[in-house]
C-alpha cells in the first residue's frame, strides 16, 4: 500500500531507527534486534506501511551497509595478528564448521529431509551474520579473546560456506543424474573463477586505497574511500562474483599496505556512513522478514534452528575446551556465532534460480530461521561477551531485564535526567566498586615470556601497563613502557631477557570491593594508566584490569550532570 515518494519512506525509517534505538535502550535490548523487530512492524507482516517496490530501491544502500562492515571486519585483519591467531582460531574453526555442517546434515536426515535439501542445509548453516555479528560487539565495546575470535570465525565461516554450498550444489546435481558430466567442471571453474574474481577486486581496490590515502588529505578522503568501495561493489554486482569475499580482501590489504597507524584513521573516517547505513540495513531486512515463513518451515524448519544452535555451540565447546582454552571462551564463544542472514539469504536464492523445487524449499526454510536467528542472535552475542566478562559490570547494569515498573520508572528518570532535574549517576563514588567497572577478560604477560613475546603482547594491547603472572595465576609484578627502553635498542640483551626480568616489584594493586574513590586516589598517586584487580580470597591472583579512562568517563558523567543541576 501507499505511493508516496522514495524519500518520504527513506525519512520513515529514519524516525523509525531513532524511535527503535531510544526504546531498545529502554527494554535493554540490543539495537541490531531493536531495529529489526521495527521493521517487522513497518513491513508487511503487521502494518505492512512502505510500498514492497521501495524496499527494492532502497537495496544499493544496504549492500553498500554490508559492504563497509565487511571492509571494517578486514581491517583487524593485519597478518602479525593473525600468526598470532591462527594456531588457536584454527582447530575451533575447524571443530564448528564440521560440527555445525555434521549435526544438521545428520540430524535433518532422521526428521525426514531428503539427502540432497539436509547437506545443502549443512553447508548453508556454517555461514554467520557479520553485519549484525560485528555492530553488536561494537556497540558492546567489548575487548577479551570472544571479541578477537568472533571477527575471525565470521569472515571464514561466510567463505567457507559459499565455497561449499557451490561445490556440494554440483555434486547434488550430478549424482542425482540432473547434469551431464561434462558440465560439472565447467561450474567448479566457474566458481574457482569467482573466487578469484573476488580476491582480484578486492586487493586491487585496498591497494588504491592505501595509495590514496597518502596523497590525499582533508574531506576528500571520505569520497575517495565510499567510491573507490562504490565501484568495487558495482564491479561485483555487474560481474555476479560475491561481494562479501571482495570486501574482506579490501580490509585485509588496506590492513596490512597501509602505515599501521593509518588503518584505524580509516575506518573512524568511515565509521558514521557506516552506522548511518546500518541503521537502514537492519530496518529494511526486518521488513523484509515474514514472521509467518517461520510457521512455513514446519518440523524441518524447527530441527534446522535447533541443530544449528547445537551444532555451533558444540563445535567449539569440544575443541576449546580439549586445547585448553578459557572457560569462557568454551562456554560462550559458540553462543557469539548464533545470528544467520547475509550469506545464507543470498546462496538460497541462487538455488532458487538454479533449481525452483529445491531452491524453493531451501529458502522456506532459511527464510523462515532467518526470523529467530536475527533476533534472538543479536541478544546472544550480547550476553556471550557480557557473561564472559568481557565488558564492564556497569555496562551491563543498563542490559539487564527488569520489570514494566522499574522501566517506567527508568524511564521517567532519564526524561528528568534529561532536563538537568535529577542527577545522571545517583550514587557517589565511594559506593561504586571496582567490580562494577573492572574488566575481567583480560590476560597478562607470562612471566616467561621471552622479550619478542613480550613485545607481540604489548603491540596488541590499549594499555602503558602490563600485568606479569605467575605460574598460578598470581600477579608477580608489572612492566611498563618506559621499563623497555633500554632493551628495545640492545638487540644482545634483548635475546636473553624474560619477561620477569622486565617486571617492576608490584606497588599498587586493587581488590573487587575497593570503591572508586578509593581507586582513583591510587591512579592520582601514581603514572599508571591501568591496575591489576586481584583477589583477596587468594592473595594476587589476577581477576582483571581497571583503566584510568573508565573511572574518569564516569566522574565526567557526574560532572556534566552536575553542570546541568546548576545551569538550571
Amino acid at each position: 500500500m501507499g505511493s508516496w515518494h522514495i524519500i518520504f519512506t527513506l525519512g520513515i525509517f529514519l524516525a523509525a531507527g531513532l524511535l527503535a534505538g531510544t526504546l531498545g535502550e529502554l527494554f535493554r535490548l540490543p539495537k541490531v534486534t531493536a531495529y529489526l523487530l521495527i521493521g517487522v512492524i513497518l513491513g508487511p507482516a503487521i502494518l505492512d506501511l512502505i510500498p514492497h517496490e521501495h524496499l527494492e530501491e532502497l537495496k544499493p544502500l544496504t549492500d553498500l551497509a554490508m559492504a563497509l562492515v565487511l571492509f571494517g571486519l578486514g581491517n583487524h585483519f593485519t597478518l602479525s595478528r593473525l600468526r598470532r591467531l591462527f594456531k588457536r582460531v584454527l582447530p575451533l574453526s575447524v571443530g564448528e564448521v564440521l560440527g555445525t555442517f555434521f549435526i544438521v546434515f545428520v540430524g535433518l536426515l532422521l526428521v525426514g529431509e531428503s539427502p540432497g535439501a539436509a547437506i545443502l542445509l549443512g553447508a548453508l548453516a556454517i555461514a554467520t551474520a557479520p553485519a549484525t555479528t560485528i555492530l553488536v560487539l561494537k556497540e558492546m565495546q567489548s575487548e577479551g579473546p570472544i571479541s578477537e575470535y568472533t571477527g575471525i570465525l565470521v569472515a571464514l565461516n561466510n567463505l567457507i560456506s559459499i565455497i561449499a554450498f557451490e561445490v556440494i550444489f554440483v555434486a547434488v546435481f550430478f549424482l542425482q543424474g540432473d547434469s551431464a558430466h561434462a558440465s560439472v567442471l565447467p561450474q567448479l571453474g566457474h566458481l574457482l573463477l569467482d573466487i578469484f574474481g573476488s580476491v582480484f577486486i578486492g586487493v586491487f581496490g585496498g591497494l588504491m586505497i592505501s595509495y590514496g590515502s597518502s596523497i590525499i588529505k582533508g574531506s576528500r578522503r571520505l569520497i575517495m574511500f565510499v567510491g573507490l568501495i562504490a565501484l568495487a561493489l558495482g564491479l561485483c554486482r555487474t560481474t555476479g562474483v560475491p561481494y562479501m569475499l571482495t570486501f574482506l580482501a579490501m580490509g585485509f590489504t588496506v590492513a596490512n599496505s597501509l602505515a599501521e597507524e593509518d588503518v584505524p584513521k580509516v575506518e573512524a573516517e568511515l565509521y558514521p556512513l557506516t552506522g548511518f547505513l546500518c541503521v537502514l540495513f537492519f530496518i529494511i531486512h526486518g521488513a523484509e522478514l515474514k514472521p509467518q515463513q517461520f510457521i512455513e518451515a514446519g518440523l524441518i524448519g524447527g530441527s534446522y534452528i535447533v541443530l544449528r544452535l547445537v551444532g555451533k555451540y558444540i563445535g567449539i565447546f569440544i575443541p576449546a575446551r580439549m586445547r585448553g582454552e578459557e572457560p569462557e571462551v568454551s562456554l560462550w564463544l559458540g553462543t557469539a556465532l548464533f545470528a544467520q542472514a547475509g550469506a545464507a539469504i543470498a546462496l538460497s536464492a541462487i538455488a532458487v534460480s538454479r533449481d525452483p523445487v529445491l531452491g524453493g524449499h531451501l529458502q522456506t526454510i532459511i527464510l523462515g530461521s532467518v526470523v529467530f536467528f536475527e533476533i534472538v542472535g543479536p541478544i546472544m552475542i550480547r550476553q556471550s561477551v557480557l557473561r564472559a566478562g568481557e565488558v564492564p559490570l556497569i555496562h551491563a547494569i543498563h542490559h539487564t531485564a527488569g520489570d514494566p515498573i522499574s522501566e517506567f520508572q527508568s524511564m521517567i528518570r532519564r526524561f528528568l535526567v534529561s532536563f538537568g532535574l535529577l542527577s545522571e549517576i545517583d550514587q557517589p563514588p565511594d559506593q561504586i566498586l571496582v567490580e562494577q567497572l573492572y574488566r575481567k577478560n583480560v590476560k597478562g604477560i607470562a612471566q616467561t615470556a621471552t622479550f619478542n613475546e613480550v613485545i607481540s603482547f604489548i603491540e596488541h594491547s590499549h594499555d602503558n601497563t602490563f600485568p606479569v603472572i605467575g605460574p598460578n595465576e598470581e600477579v608477580v609484578g608489572v612492566i611498563r613502557y618506559q621499563d623497555l627502553s633500554n632493551t628495545l635498542f640492545d638487540p644482545k640483551i634483548g635475546s636473553l631477557v624474560r619477561a620477569a626480568d622486565l617486571a617492576n616489584n608490584l606497588e599498587t594493586v586493587v581488590y573487587p570491593d575497593d570503591s572508586l574513590a578509593r581507586v582513583w586516589s591510587k591512579f592520582r598517586e601514581g603514572s599508571y594508566d591501568c591496575l591489576p584487580v586481584v583477589s583477596r580470597e587468594q592473595p594476587h591472583r589476577m581477576l582483571g584490569v581497571i583503566r584510568r579512562w573508565e573511572i574518569l568517563k564516569y566522574y565526567i558523567k557526574g560532572h556534566r550532570s552536575a553542570q546541568n543541576q546548576d545551569g538550571k
